[in-house]
């Protein structure tokens, strides 16, 4: 008869996210999910099988979670077009500062795992590819109907602006890895939305 867990693997999976967002795939070694998770190594590996499917687990639960909050502001029809697009990069802006450690910020598990391991971990390139093809289809959406309502006046395609604010969003979560402050960060967005406005 099968032992029943008496461990919340929701919060484990959450705390296994958190060690893999500062640490970095290949840097977080199994005592540290243990440490963190609070489980034993029988335990994580009974429950997810090896540490590439607990990073699996986790990533995916952490792009669904940052992507749905994102999804939420760009589908806001209350809001013109650029208005969504300055309360992401106001989102981004509060997500980096408010969770500073050592004067930096959590940066984006979704940009250090393209950065450390999409070239050759095939699934965790295959979601991340997913999940940027859901924002940029979120932001170009965005983009065309800020061009309907006026709100956003620049001339290029809205394919090309959507991956230039992705690409802005990704270049303002490693600046605030490397130490950029709260105006640094406020300084990049303002650039950001006046490409599209002006």
């Amino acid at each position: 008869m099968a032992r029943p867990r008496t461990f919340d693997e929701e919060r484990a999976l959450d705390a296994a996210m958190r060690t893999f967002w500062e640490k970095g795939y290949e840097a977080a070694s199994t005592q540290d999910l243990c440490d963190a998770t609070g489980l034993g190594r029988s335990s994580i590996y009974n429950t997810f099988k090896s540490k590439q499917d607990l990073f699996e687990r986790a990533l995916d639960r952490y792009l669904a979670s940052m992507t749905t909050a994102h999804l939420a502001i760009l589908e806001d029809p209350t809001r013109s077009g650029a208005d969504r697009i300055r309360a992401l990069l106001a989102l981004v802006v509060e997500d980096e500062t408010a969770n500073r450690t050592g004067g930096r910020g959590p940066g984006c598990l979704g940009v250090n795992t393209t950065v450390e391991a999409a070239a050759h971990e095939t699934r965790a390139a295959e979601m991340l590819e997913r999940d940027t093809t859901r924002r940029l289809s979120a932001l170009r959406t965005t983009i065309e109907e800020g061009r309907r309502d006026g709100s956003i006046a620049s001339a290029r395609k809205p394919e090309a602006l959507a991956r230039f604010v992705n690409a802005a969003i990704a270049g303002m979560r490693v600046s605030s890895q490397g130490g950029a402050d709260r105006a640094a960060l406020e300084s990049i967005a303002e650039i950001t939305l006046d490409a599209l406005t002006r």
